[in-house]
């Protein structure tokens, strides 16, 4: 007897430590069963814009998966055969059990012991928090899982009733393929399969259904193998009082006919022959449904007031003050159903106001005129940003004392890091930091970042909201960094408003239905991340990555242009094509677009970033904008202007003196350049302007030959030899105003050579050569 109560109490302390363990393990990072409280709320709360126009009304919905049922249906309903069927079918012993079946448990313990599978046992709750809380494990037949489901059901029976449970699980179960969308509730399920609500169901139907639910796709498409299963359940009806005997028989004898399906039925219950005819009947049977209004701003706004005031103020009738404006959603929902996109990609659009951070528009996915995926890509995507991350860098360094003419040397560096510009070309020669912005070059953004200092560099990328990585190196300063269209307009915004970055906001007040106030907004709060001077400076540089050149010139960001309105922004393009982005500003309107395939890989060849999110943007921007006075940039004190190189650039009226070079902890080692030995740095005095002679000691690519279209280079240029470190030529002052362009044919190995057409150079979203009038335009 003592043997035995040792064993005992050895089993007791292991199992209680076994189960200490899990809960360790799995139990401390639950979901909240509260997420399935939304059955019993009416969906009567109504959403208005900034303008107080109604935009829709908030309605309850159950995820299921990667799907969302939005059409819940109460159990009132749902045919009472559809319930008694489902139950029997599922877990004959719902009503009796606390929420885990033991009895059904030790059964699927029993068949993974002897079957390898731990699948089976299986109450309706757990069905329910498998499908809804869990979803994120999928299918996975494993412990973990299991332990979860265990502890969650037992959280849910607390909670609700077991009608509340039915309820849930009746809007939630997976009956197959609906085409565009999948078939999700009963609701949806009666009217793909029999063409009639819900509520209409009669007994045979209702055992066809239940009987559909473990492999709906499979037994569907084979009507007399799985015939028998109907006759099984009908009796276990019979057996668990549920329906009488002459229900059950006459149910059986009754004939039904399933969409698409051809059945010749004899007596008593008989099937003749069975064929499937139309198998896509189930699809024309769940017609897409029509795009609700605003469809991701509303999910956007629907998951930021749950965590604000909860799901039984949210839904119980009300009023919502958001932040959209209905005329700029509008506009972007037009440019997403008008996009031109490479087959397989989608979109994601955000546009905000950038002088308070208030979203005035979402759009996550390509539309088509149905609902989209709920998947939103305007805030839940994080996709490599590419170039569009640069104007950032600039900006930190023009903070630090830089200007637009300062020069860094267009050349690769040497050792494991080994960045290239977009078309594998460098000229070797120093480039101006305007240039070097214009035509996206990595090589000279690279170096920069080696002066700048990629810790600050962190740092200001967390002051605008996003979350660099951390062991990006110097990587990140040509887009390594992830972040959603939303992450990246509000990033941008600082341009438009003078150096202050807002988090973005979807909702300024909340009222119940006596009208008394839920929530109100504090009032958006600006946090300084540049001194307003550097926000124009840095603006002044996108200003010119849309209007410093032509398409045939190469310009980046010329689809950007919007007649009569002032407009600034940056191209983006990852590596192999994956991301493209265009993310700019007007005075009143920020906003960003990303192109690309929802589970990611390439995007064919001929795809730019100028020239697919780019008119993008412009449609979108252009259609907010459109009947509005046209509003100017507010430049700051401070400021003058001249010309440098053809090109009009911003500088401050009082240099401020520049900032040491960060010291990187291990930086990229370089090789020394060869230089002329008539070429001479650039000399310049404190306050001095610096003269025409100086300036050309160090010409521009515009004085050189580009590469031809085929990748070989021009006559006189060597590509290859002229490597070397960061070599950094400041201008305290601009030079003159030049009518043609500066040359210093001393330096280019031809004395003879011509300039070429300013621009030509390949650029970092899209090589550039020059185009004959009637080419299509570059990226």
């Amino acid at each position: 007897m003592r043997v035995f109560l040792r064993i005992l109490t050895l089993l007791l302390v292991l199992t209680g430590l076994a189960g200490a363990g899990m809960w360790y393990a799995w139990g401390r990072d639950l979901p909240s069963v509260n997420d399935l409280d939304m059955l019993e709320f009416s969906g009567t709360t109504r959403v208005y814009d900034r303008q107080n126009k109604l935009v829709a009304t908030l309605t309850p919905t159950l995820s299921s998966g990667q799907s969302v049922n939005r059409d819940l249906l109460p159990l009132t309903q749902i045919s009472s055969w559809a319930r008694w069927a489902v139950i029997t079918s599922e877990d004959r012993r719902f009503y009796d059990h606390g929420g885990v079946d033991l009895i059904g448990i030790g059964r699927g313990l029993l068949k993974g012991l002897l079957q390898n599978d731990l699948e089976g046992g299986s109450s309706i709750t757990q069905q329910v928090v498998k499908n809804t809380l869990l979803s994120n494990l999928k299918s996975a037949r494993t412990p973990e899982r299991k332990f979860k489901e265990a502890v969650l059901a037992y959280q849910l029976e607390n909670q609700f009733t077991k009608d509340q449970i039915l309820n849930a699980y009746l809007n939630v179960i997976y009956w197959g393929d609906g085409g565009k969308t999948d078939i999700i509730g009963i609701g949806t399920a009666a009217q793909a399969y029999f063409r009639k609500s819900a509520v209409q169901l009669n007994l045979a139907e209702s055992v066809y259904l239940a009987t559909l639910i473990p492999a709906p796709n499979t037994r569907y498409k084979d009507f007399l193998g799985y015939r028998p299963l109907m006759k099984d359940l009908l009796e276990r009806m019979v057996q668990d009082g549920r329906a009488t005997q002459s229900q059950a028989d006459a149910a059986w004898r009754q004939p039904i006919y399933p969409s698409g399906w051809r059945i010749n039925w004899g007596k008593n219950g008989q099937v003749l022959s069975a064929s499937l005819e139309r198998p896509q009947s189930l699809a024309d049977n769940t017609p897409a449904a029509p795009l609700p209004p605003a469809f991701h701003f509303m999910q956007a706004l629907e998951q930021e007031l749950i965590q604000q005031i909860g799901r039984k103020a949210l839904y119980g009738g009300g009023k919502v003050y958001a932040t959209i404006d209905l005329t700029d959603q509008q506009a972007a929902e037009r440019a997403s159903l008008n996009a031109q996109l490479p087959d397989g990609a989608t979109l994601g659009i955000a546009l905000l106001d950038p002088s308070s951070g208030e979203v005035r528009a979402l759009v996550g996915q390509k539309l088509t005129g149905s609902r989209p995926s709920d998947w939103n890509n305007a805030v839940q995507a994080r996709r490599q940003v590419g170039s569009s991350i640069k104007p950032l860098l600039y900006t930190l360094a023009l903070s630090q004392g830089w200007q637009q003419s300062d020069t860094v040397l267009d050349s690769p560096l040497t050792g494991e890091y080994q960045p290239q510009n977009y078309d594998r070309h460098w000229t070797g020669q120093q480039v101006t930091l305007r240039y070097a912005l214009d035509h996206s070059l990595n090589l000279p953004t690279v170096r920069l970042g080696q002066q700048v200092g990629m810790d600050k560099f962190m740092d200001k990328l967390r002051a605008l909201g996003m979350t660099p990585p951390t062991d990006a190196g110097l990587s990140l300063s040509i887009g390594t960094l992830e972040a959603s269209p939303l992450q990246m307009a509000a990033a941008y915004a600082p341009f438009a408003n003078g150096g202050n970055y807002f988090a973005p906001s979807l909702v300024r007040r909340v009222e119940d239905a006596r009208g008394a106030v839920l929530y109100s907004r504090p009032a958006p709060t600006p946090v300084r991340v540049w001194d307003a001077q550097s926000a124009w400076l840095g603006l002044d540089m996108i200003r010119g990555v849309v209007n410093d050149l032509n398409r045939f010139q190469g310009g980046l960001g010329y689809n950007a242009r919007i007649e009569g309105r002032q407009v600034a922004g940056k191209t983006g393009t990852t590596n192999d094509i994956k991301d493209l982005w265009f993310v700019g500003t007007t005075p009143t309107l920020t906003g960003a677009v990303w192109v690309g395939k929802q589970a990611g890989g390439s995007l064919p060849a001929w795809a730019y970033s100028g020239t697919i999110p780019a008119p993008i943007w412009q449609q979108a921007v252009a259609g907010s904008l459109e009947g509005t006075p046209a509003a100017t940039f507010k430049e700051p004190p401070g400021i003058k202007y001249d010309v440098v190189r053809r090109i009009n650039m911003a500088f401050r009226t009082q240099p401020v003196a520049k900032q040491d070079a960060q010291q990187q902890p291990a930086p990229a080692p370089t090789v020394q350049p060869q230089q002329p030995a008539t070429q001479q740095p650039a000399q310049t005095e404190p306050n001095t302007a610096a003269s025409p002679q100086t300036q050309q000691a160090y010409p521009q690519p515009e004085d050189l030959v580009p590469a031809t279209p085929d990748g070989t280079a021009g006559p006189g240029v060597d590509f290859q030899g002229n490597q070397g470190e960061v070599q950094i030529v400041p201008q305290t002052q601009p030079g003159p105003p030049e009518t043609t362009p500066a040359q210093d044919n001393s330096t280019q190995g031809d004395p003879n050579q011509s300039a070429p057409v300013q621009g030509a150079s390949a650029t970092q979203d899209q090589p550039a050569p020059v185009a004959p009038p009637e080419a299509p335009p570059s990226n």
